[in-house]
């Protein structure tokens, strides 16, 4: 089953040149070398100069049930132990694949990550929002490149259920006319108001560097 880790991070000032190298060295090497793991994706959140994510694609979730991962998540080194004793703002999020709209022939320079907390029964009504009636419209943005939706199945920071990704060629698209017509029509609007629905996480992040395990 494919799916994602999605995590969030904020060093200190004064570590964050340390911070980043280890992310990049030590932290991203040791889970490609595993077997399941395809990419890895580090980002800087646009209005937050020390804000960092990494999404760490999937191709298998079974290999974070295996003895190298878990030694790995449950054995840091001294330096990850470290860095995540330190860090601010640190969100893990493990997360199913549920939606596609399909690969691009390139990989967005920009990310418009969002979030929400849909409550038990409502899942349906969000689902086919975004499928039916909010992604087709965003996609008509030549540079809205792809949109993959996911379902959270283990949490460490918000309540999270429900990520969107959507990859941006160019941060252009976010006030251009194909957003605004994706946020109105009759599904959205029987979502507005929500309480919800208006409490999602939304961040906009820029690409550092992308790594793969072949």
């Amino acid at each position: 089953m494919k799916g994602i880790l999605f995590s969030q991070m904020e060093p200190p000032p004064d570590i964050e040149a340390d911070f980043n190298d280890w992310y990049e060295t030590e932290h991203i090497p040791a889970r490609l070398a595993l077997p399941g793991f395809s990419a890895a994706v580090r980002y800087a959140e646009r209005e937050k100069a020390r804000r960092y994510l990494a999404i760490y694609e999937i191709d298998d979730l079974a290999v974070l049930e295996s003895p190298a991962y878990q030694v790995l998540k449950t054995r840091p080194s001294e330096r990850t132990a470290f860095m995540l004793k330190n860090v601010k703002g640190f969100t893990r999020y493990t997360c199913t694949q549920a939606f596609d709209s399909g690969a691009a022939s390139e990989r967005g320079k920009y990310l418009s990550a969002v979030a929400f907390a849909v409550p038990r029964g409502a899942e349906a009504q969000l689902d086919d929002w975004y499928e039916s009636e909010h992604i087709p419209a965003l996609m008509r943005a030549p540079d809205w490149l792809r949109v993959r939706r996911y379902k959270v199945f283990s949490a460490d920071g918000a309540p999270w259920t429900d990520i969107a990704l959507h990859e941006l060629r160019s941060l252009d698209v976010m006030d251009g006319p194909e957003r605004k017509a994706a946020r109105t029509g009759p599904k959205r609007d029987a979502l507005a108001g929500e309480q919800w629905f208006e409490n999602s996480g939304r961040w906009v992040y820029e690409v550092l560097s992308v790594a793969s395990s072949s």
